[in-house]
């Protein structure tokens, strides 16, 4: 996570539109975002200081400081706790100097047997590098037509922003694609494996990927209401719920709901029950 704090920062400085915060919008502007030394003024730090901390100069700001940042930067929650999470990595690394984060690419059998006990809905396990590491058969029918299971090892993430298939899937493709990104980047933790990800689909999907990760996104919703045009039953609306499990490296079980009585029927000719079988969740 060598920079990341003050890239962080950085990101959200040149994200913050000066009208936001009570200054002018002038013409003259390079970016549309605050300058350093507007920043400054408004968190009451130093040029300098500012500076030290976005080119990783100074990489422990104090509480009182990160505070005051967050709030002249007008942060919300999700970019508050990632904040202070970065902060948290650079003051704990004295202790644990050596400690790096591995991803897991095993499932707990009381995982699977959970997964295994979702029978009518489809889901899955997936690990920070968006790696589906294991599901139930609802979701395999739902989405091995997709062709999420061509490859050796399926990735939702790689499938997303590199298969054009996945442009025809999902109606709303840019929607799903930056939360894809938004749970790589807010997962990270300084992985070299998910900065390796990341290069690897720099160089294969270029900006479609590069600018999403460069804004450094983190809010990342675990529930929601997704569209899909599906080769063998039609648009689907569904219903998403996520679970982290405990002790488990931030893996998460993604269950699947239908949002309304069309995608239920859907789901069960595609499952091959009889009408009814399923019922809609409201959205």
């Amino acid at each position: 996570m060598d920079g990341e704090l003050g890239a962080f920062l950085r990101s959200r400085r040149e994200a913050l539109r000066p009208g936001r915060v009570g200054l002018p919008d002038g013409s003259r502007r390079r970016t549309p975002g605050l300058r350093r030394a507007e920043l400054a003024t408004l968190a009451q730090v130093s040029v300098e200081y500012l500076t030290r901390l976005e080119q990783g100069r100074d990489t422990r700001p104090s509480p009182e400081i990160l505070a005051a940042l967050a709030d002249a930067l007008l942060l919300d929650d999700a970019d508050r706790e990632h904040l202070r999470q970065l902060a948290s990595v650079n003051h704990s690394r004295q202790l644990c100097p050596g400690e790096r984060p591995t991803v897991s690419h095993t499932v707990r059998p009381t995982v699977r047997a959970v997964l295994d006990s979702l029978r009518d809905a489809p889901a899955y396990v997936v690990n920070r590098l968006g790696d589906v590491l294991a599901w139930n058969d609802p979701f395999d029918r739902l989405a091995r037509p997709l062709g999420l299971f061509d490859g050796t090892r399926p990735n939702l993430v790689w499938f997303v922003l590199t298969d054009e298939r996945a442009r025809e899937h999902f109606p709303d493709w840019a929607e799903l694609a930056d939360h894809q990104v938004a749970e790589l980047h807010r997962l990270r933790r300084g992985d070299p494996a998910t900065d390796h990800f990341a290069e690897r689909l720099a160089r294969t999907v270029g900006a479609p990927f590069t600018d999403r990760w460069q804004r450094r996104p983190v809010a990342a919703p675990g529930t929601g209401v997704r569209s899909l045009r599906h080769p063998e039953v039609g648009t689907l609306r569904l219903s998403w719920e996520t679970l982290e499990f405990a002790d488990s490296d931030h893996q998460r079980l993604v269950v699947q709901l239908p949002a309304d009585a069309a995608t239920a029927a859907g789901l069960d000719r595609l499952l091959g029950r009889r009408p009814g079988h399923l019922r809609s969740v409201a959205g």
